[in-house]
Formats: C-alpha cells, structure tokens, sequence
C-alpha cells in the first residue's frame, strides 16, 4: 500500500463511521476512494478522510444527502479553482457556503432548544422518582 493511503477499516476508525456507512456514501457519490489497491481494496487519503468528516457533522444537522453534495461540490470547486475562478462564479459559490454556514447554524440553535427541553423532561421524571421514594 502506497504512503499516505489507508483502508477502509482504518478510515472507519478514525471517522467513526461504519464500514457499511462509507460504502454507502461512496455508493451515492459523495465520497469516492482516492485509490484501489492491486487486490482491490478501497484507499483513502487524508483529503477523504476530511470529506467524510464534513459528511459525518452533516448527518446529526438533519442536511440529506442532496445539501451534503451541493456543499461539497461548492467547496471542491472553490479548492479546486481557488485564484482561477471568475469572481462572480467564486462569490455564488461562498454564498452557498454562506448558506449551509447559516443553516447549520440555525439547526445547532434548535438542537440546543431540544436538548434543553429533554434535559428538563429527564430532571421532571427524576424529581418525580424522588418525590415518590421520599419517606
């Protein structure tokens, strides 16, 4: 195995995400390994290792696979052209990143609603079981 390259296995471990997982990412196109072995296995680089992690702090935001694409392609593009691109094509390309920046923002914001509003469910019930044991 070339330098810089690693397995599937080792890229489950590292991102946390199941074999199963990357498969299926790689399945719908938004992660393709860099490289294939002689026996064929699957090689990532540290590059797809990264994208999965961007994929990875997507999911529990609610995106779909769609809106993982659409930024990933947003921000191949600009890393691919970056000094190259025509500013008008650069500046819709950061207003689309801008956009999921403001989304995810917004979807941590109602997370933070929920987790508090589970936290407060979860004391209630704890008080209760308190109340109830109480002599």
């Amino acid at each position: 195995m070339s330098s810089g390259h690693m397995q599937i296995g080792e890229v489950a471990s590292r991102t946390e995400l199941s074999l199963r997982t990357i498969r299926h990412y790689e399945e719908t196109g938004l992660v393709v390994p860099s490289a294939r072995s002689q026996g064929g296995f699957r090689l990532y680089t540290e590059a797809d290792v990264a994208r999965l992690m961007v994929i990875r702090r997507m999911k529990p935001l609610g995106f779909t696979l769609d809106e993982m694409r659409d930024l990933l392609e947003a921000t191949d593009r600009l890393d691919r052209g970056a000094g190259e691109l025509p500013a008008d094509e650069r500046e819709r390309l950061l207003e689309r990143v801008r956009a999921f920046e403001r989304a995810a923002r917004q979807r941590v914001a109602e997370l933070r609603t929920k987790l508090a509003r589970a936290e407060e469910f979860a004391q209630t019930l704890a008080d209760r079981l308190t109340d109830a044991t109480a002599p």
